[in-house]
């Protein structure tokens, strides 16, 4: 029986507004490259995939800013690769320079499934956490977004020691829910972080994959919303 259910942060529950796709459509825009909105949102997903995974290596804004340079311009580099388009070597790096000009990072809001679905679970006396690689710093939002009723606890990774997929971080939410990890569901975005981390200590995984990019896993339950989560739960 499932007495608690933890939940990834960014692009779990929320995403940057305004949208990051928007900002790499008007910089493509600028060297006269038209692209669909659901090919960059399939690049940008494909670049957060590649950067966690970068950063479960290592931590990549503790890196040189050569290095952080390097793993940032995957994004556009992924959003290129989703069509098929060849640049000059050097226009990617412009992109990049042009999105981080507009972008503001700490602007996040929630997905339109959150509330509704947290206050289900919530009616049927689930636990319900927050677990994330997120700082305390940047995770001080979800208070302004309404999710401190319906959490029970947030654990971070400054907190555990440990960031996502290694172990300390979801013993430390088990630990807060007080339930054996076979009672527990984490729900989150990233496979290797999300699903092979929870599976790891014993959790029940479930990947939320929004924008299809997840198409060959079937290991794991895979749902395109929160609301799916609500009914997979009967």
């Amino acid at each position: 029986m499932i007495k608690a259910v933890f939940f990834d942060w960014f692009n779990t529950l929320t995403h940057f507004e305004p949208p990051r796709a928007e900002l790499y459509s008007w910089a493509f825009q600028q060297f006269g490259i038209e692209l669909a909105p659901k090919v960059i949102m399939r690049g940008i997903l494909a670049a957060d995939r590649y950067y966690f995974e970068e950063s479960a290596k290592s931590p990549v804004e503790k890196r040189s800013p050569e290095e952080q340079v390097e793993v940032y311009s995957h994004y556009p580099k992924a959003i290129l690769a989703e069509e098929g388009i060849k640049v000059a070597e050097e226009l990617p790096l412009k992109i990049l320079k042009i999105v981080q000009q507009q972008f503001k990072g700490d602007a996040l809001i929630l997905f339109d499934d959150v509330l509704s679905t947290l206050k289900t679970l919530k009616e049927r006396r689930l636990i319900l956490g927050l677990l994330t690689n997120a700082t305390k710093d940047k995770l001080s939002l979800h208070r302004k977004l309404g999710l401190e009723g319906y959490l029970d606890f947030v654990v971070t990774s400054q907190e555990a020691g440990a960031d996502k997929p290694k172990p300390p971080i979801f013993l430390a939410a088990l630990d807060r829910a007080g339930v054996e990890a076979f009672e527990a569901l984490h729900v989150g975005d990233q496979y290797q972080l999300d699903v092979v981390g929870a599976r790891g200590v014993g959790i029940n995984p479930i990947l939320i994959d929004r924008c299809d990019l997840y198409p060959e896993v079937s290991n794991c339950p895979r749902i395109r919303s929160l609301t799916e989560l609500a009914q997979h739960l009967g």
